[in-house]
């Protein structure tokens, strides 16, 4: 078990305090999905701790602005050092907290180091350049260019899928860039946000109170967002999540990485086993709790009954259950709503008319990998996000149909083809109506150096070190005459 107690006054985490009214510290308890076991610890924080916060960072932002880019560099280079040498605690605490099978918990860990070192050299970009003021009748000569500088205050909320390397994500481009940061992770996850925490604050390279972390739910994201003190909130979550603070924020940068619902084609020319196996993978990584989680597949008529049952002998192959042994493929879902939900869109699927494939059936509260045939438009297991181990399959006549099934959705975020026709997969190009395209690999495919977010619903804005910086700056244009 792990307590969450930071000091206010030390270089430790600095972690705000709500109290009851009774005046005693009110905490939360932290229990493994896997085992029910409590795994950590933390204080439960209110709207008040979170404008203490914001005051304290926007206090520190006028010293962050003015620290030295080498130090910042030196800063981050030290968090990765950190990161390095305790790879096995930042991957236990995920397993603990997430049941996140461990070998994935510790490809967490190495992604993470990854973000932060992409970040390191891309801070090298973060410049402007000069301006050509006498190209027009109108202007004059002129010394003229502009300059990327720190936005000030940044808030970044977190979830619970990815609560390492998501929050590496925003807190190292937005301090790198020299900003100060509130960090409202994931309550799933509060001592991996910590642990990540205590690493930028215990640095000797660390900006005093640029860094600052408070734990809560709703009354503390919106008194986080609707203050006027952060100049940029980045939100990775739910759409309906967005939705409110899109309302809340006012006029202020708001960056969305939302839900998606993310397809793929099988065309009649593909490698079926090839695709199989990676569509087993991308449907049922992290147990289908992933933004670009394969949930639809669409396949061509002519090759349907020979890819279903290669993706329920792919599927069987998956090693369920405890996510603390090495080769555990997918353990259980974050809560026992998710669990309630997989089962009623499930069994409401089936009333509909979906032919069960694989799965189907828990064991000992893991939700197994589960293959939906059959399956119709018109079914809320194809049109919503689910976030669970389940994979659709749809017949369809031709890729023209496939494609449009695809965009028929209000979400955006990674599709992708498996085909060797290359034409077709110019077109695929072409048509996907979303952020990321891949051909001959699942949409669940992201690499942390690439632009990454979504159309429509899936959000606005992108993630990825080098769109991360452009997000946390400003644009400040000078001109000297």
């Amino acid at each position: 078990m792990f307590g969450l107690f930071g000091s206010k006054t030390d270089k430790s985490v600095k972690v705000f305090f709500g109290s009851t009214q009774e005046g005693k510290q009110e905490t939360r308890e932290r229990k493994s999905p896997y085992d029910g076991k409590v795994v950590s610890i933390v204080p439960v924080c209110d709207a008040q701790d979170a404008r203490r916060a914001l005051d304290i960072a926007k206090t520190a932002s006028k010293e962050a602005a003015t620290v030295p880019l080498s130090r910042r560099i030196l800063w981050l280079e030290d968090v990765v050092n950190t990161l390095g040498k305790n790879k096995e605690i930042f991957a236990l605490a995920l397993t603990d907290e997430i049941a996140k099978p461990i070998s994935f918990s510790r490809i967490e860990v190495d992604r993470c180091i990854e973000t932060i070192r992409v970040t390191i050299l891309e801070l090298a970009n973060l410049h402007g350049e000069t301006i050509p003021t006498d190209i027009m009748p109108s202007g004059k000569q002129t010394l003229a260019f502009f300059r990327r500088d720190p936005v000030g205050v940044v808030v970044c909320i977190t979830p619970f899928n990815f609560p390492l390397n998501l929050v590496a994500h925003k807190i190292a481009p937005a301090l790198g860039a020299g900003n100060c940061v509130v960090l409202k992770p994931t309550p799933e996850a509060p001592r991996t946000a910590y642990l990540l925490a205590q690493a930028f604050i215990d640095s000797p390279y660390a900006t005093k109170d640029a860094l600052s972390v408070v734990y809560g739910d709703a009354d503390v994201g919106s008194a986080l967002v609707g203050s006027s003190i952060p100049r940029v909130i980045s939100f990775t979550g739910s759409v309906q999540v967005g939705k409110i603070i899109a309302s809340q924020a006012g006029i202020k940068k708001v960056s969305l990485e939302l839900g998606g619902n993310a397809a793929t084609y099988i065309d009649q020319s593909a490698d079926l086993a090839a695709a199989a196996a990676r569509c087993a993978y991308g449907a049922f990584y992290n147990s289908g709790q992933v933004c670009i989680s394969l949930q639809r597949i669409y396949v061509h008529k002519d090759v349907y009954e020979p890819f279903a049952q290669l993706m329920a002998e792919e599927s069987a192959k998956l090693k369920v259950g405890n996510p603390y042994i090495e080769d555990t493929f997918m353990g259980p879902l974050i809560d026992a709503d998710a669990l309630h939900r997989v089962r009623s869109w499930v069994a409401s699927a089936q009333n509909e008319g979906a032919r069960l494939v694989a799965g189907g059936v828990e064991k000992e509260g893991i939700y197994p990998p589960t293959v939906l045939a059959d399956v119709t438009d018109d079914m809320k297991i194809i049109c919503e996000e689910v976030f669970a181990p389940i994979v659709s399959l749809v017949a369809v006549e031709s890729y023209e149909q496939a494609i449009a099934k695809m965009n028929n959705s209000p979400f955006g975020l990674q599709f992708s083809i498996f085909t060797n026709d290359l034409s077709l997969a110019r077109r695929f190009i072409e048509d996907a109506e979303c952020g990321g395209v891949v051909i001959n690999d699942i949409p669940t495919l992201r690499f942390d150096v690439q632009p990454y977010g979504g159309s429509k619903l899936s959000g606005v804005g992108r993630e990825g070190p080098k769109w991360a910086l452009e997000e946390f700056t400003e644009i400040k244009s000078i001109v000297i005459c």
